[in-house]
């Protein structure tokens, strides 16, 4: 088994897969990836409902996933939610899953701490070496935890900051002729921005910008020279909130994201891989010439309330079809009971045959649980 090999293997597993097959397609496909993308997986099923939007979205538990800066704005002064999404449930792979526990504490009016953990399960399998012969059987699993707070800047504007860390182990201890692979980890930090235009009867625009996984490479072999980046990120949101009475409002949101991770040229690696973690940020800004905007996703979402009690969301995601070919759409609903909610979402069946996207059918459920509501 060589070094490439398991790479690209635990890559299509994770977001490979979810790629829709442009065979017939002219246009060259360049994506950009990085290590431990379980990371830019939509970890909630409210956020999953509106087509993984969350960026300037009403405060929930989840905040530390999408922008923690949030939290300080939030109406009650605890919450907690865990989620469970089976992933790629399409593909018949029954035992590959994502759970996620997250929730935050407002320590006074002015200030929130945040805390999150995810954890991505790969199921079982089986290891064999260049000539096809079976090694071992092995659950490669990924996790992230994370820490943050965050803190009014104004009555209108908060700021928070968050540290992670991150494990990723895709071989456990497996070893080759020339290659010993190891358990990949990873600090990084996170830095959210949010500002609150909407009114007190309900009304207006919020807005959020965000920059996350900012830290260092993740190896897993001994090989300094082959690491690996993670999904460094920068995201812009907004939404629009409108209230029509005691009983119904509604939000229409928009994000826009941009990985900042360097285009892979296949003409030359070792500068592609030669980078600094820094300067790969800045690089990733220009090194896809006259395709650098297509990197960019949109997602777009609503979410519909009455009387606080039960809610109904779609939304639509896009990636431009040589950068990844992920566009589908999602539908959500929520029910709220005094302190307890659920959520759940669905991604739409798309495409046929060998088009079809992997991640149809693709279902969220998360269970929220709200503590000393300041309404």
């Amino acid at each position: 088994m060589k070094q490439a090999t398991l790479k690209l293997a635990a890559f299509v597993m994770l977001v490979g897969a979810s790629v829709t097959t442009q065979a017939q397609s002219s246009d060259p496909i360049n994506v950009v990836t990085s290590a431990v993308p379980f990371l830019r997986i939509s970890p909630d099923a409210r956020g999953g409902g509106m087509g993984d939007v969350g960026i300037a979205t009403a405060a929930d538990a989840n905040v530390g996933f999408w922008n923690l800066a949030k939290a300080p704005f939030a109406a009650n002064k605890m919450s907690i939610s865990a989620t469970y999404t089976p992933w790629l449930s399409d593909l018949k792979l029954n035992d590959v899953y994502l759970a996620s526990l997250a929730g935050y504490y407002q320590l006074d009016e002015t200030q929130a701490i945040t805390a999150s953990l995810r954890y991505f399960s790969l199921g079982v399998i089986q290891f064999t070496d260049a000539s096809g012969n079976n090694l071992q059987q092995y659950r490669p699993r990924e996790f992230a935890f994370d820490a943050g707070y965050a803190r009014k800047l104004s009555s209108k504007m908060g700021l928070g900051v968050a540290v992670r860390y991150i494990s990723s182990d895709l071989a456990g201890n497996t070893s080759t002729p020339g290659v010993s692979y190891k358990k990949g980890s990873s600090i990084a930090g996170d830095i959210h921005w949010f500002y609150k235009g909407t009114n007190a009867s309900g009304n207006g625009f919020d807005y959020g910008a965000t920059l996350s996984n900012l830290g260092s490479k993740i190896s897993y072999t001994n090989d300094a020279s082959k690491k690996d980046y993670i999904p460094a990120n920068l995201g812009l949101g907004v939404a629009y909130n409108k209230t029509f009475d005691a009983d119904n409002k509604i939000t229409f949101a928009l994000d826009i994201n941009k990985l900042m991770v360097p285009t892979p040229d296949t003409s030359n690696m070792e500068d592609y891989y030669s980078k600094g973690v820094v300067s790969s940020w800045f690089s990733s800004f220009g090194d896809a010439g006259s395709d650098e905007l297509k990197e960019a996703t949109v997602a777009i979402g609503s979410e519909y309330w009455y009387k606080d009690q039960f809610a109904f969301r779609a939304g639509y995601f896009y990636e431009n079809k040589i950068k990844g070919d992920r566009r589908f759409f999602t539908l959500g609903a929520g029910l709220k009971y005094n302190m307890v909610g659920f959520n759940f979402s669905y991604l739409l069946p798309s495409g046929s045959g060998v088009n079809r996207n992997p991640l149809s059918n693709t279902l969220r459920f998360s269970l929220v649980y709200n503590m000393d509501s300041k309404k």
